[in-house]
């Protein structure tokens, strides 16, 4: 599926690299897509490691065989309220308890090290999430960002000196999941590259 080059054992950053070479091979040059790394969920509860943004947020969860386990259940939880896709990037010590552990929506790719590359194999296709939460969907606006389109549609009377959270409910409770969709990922493409520190941009 991809490459990246690495030596011996896989650290996360090696399969990262590896996910990243491949969303670049798959989006690059597309400027409707945005990758971000380390993208904040529920007002960071959760972070997942990597989210392409276009018609979709898709999100990919890195667990190489230094990871545990442990914070996945957490994890899902998040993920399975925020994101339209879900995928985890694994090795094949934890590919069979993944497996067991993550909803059937959600695909898994198993990552392998051959000749000094790190080669994506799927598991599992990633399907569409059945059940977004509306309003962690609209966590991901920041506050003036969550404002102005109230503004926009005429729904911010009262609401202008109200803590994020009324906006944010305010947003979830009048707008359809799809249009509520599309202006969180309209937001999330118009920060660009700039809105993470340099050190976590592609």
């Amino acid at each position: 599926m991809t490459v990246c080059s690495g030596v011996g054992n896989m650290r996360d950053i090696d399969i990262r690299q590896a996910v990243l070479g491949t969303m670049d091979h798959l989006h690059g040059g597309d400027s409707d897509t945005l990758i971000v790394q380390e993208l904040g969920l529920c007002q960071g509860i959760a972070r997942v490691d990597i989210a392409v943004v276009n018609g979709s947020v898709h999100g990919y969860e890195i667990k190489s065989e230094r990871d545990t386990l442990f914070r996945l259940p957490g994890q899902t939880n998040i993920y399975n309220r925020t994101l339209d896709f879900v995928t985890v990037v694994t090795e094949a010590s934890h590919a069979d308890a993944i497996r067991k552990a993550v909803p059937q929506w959600w695909g898994i790719w198993r990552a392998v090290q051959t000749r000094n590359r790190v080669v994506l194999k799927s598991l599992r296709i990633a399907r569409r999430n059945p059940r977004i939460d509306p309003f962690a969907l609209a966590q991901l606006l920041w506050r003036e960002e969550a404002l102005q389109t109230l503004t926009d549609l005429g729904l911010a009377a009262g609401l202008r000196s109200k803590p994020r959270e009324q906006l944010w409910r305010r947003l979830a409770s009048e707008l359809t999941l799809k249009e509520l969709g599309d202006i969180v990922r309209l937001h999330l493409k118009r920060r660009g590259q700039t809105w993470r520190s340099p050190s976590l941009q592609v």
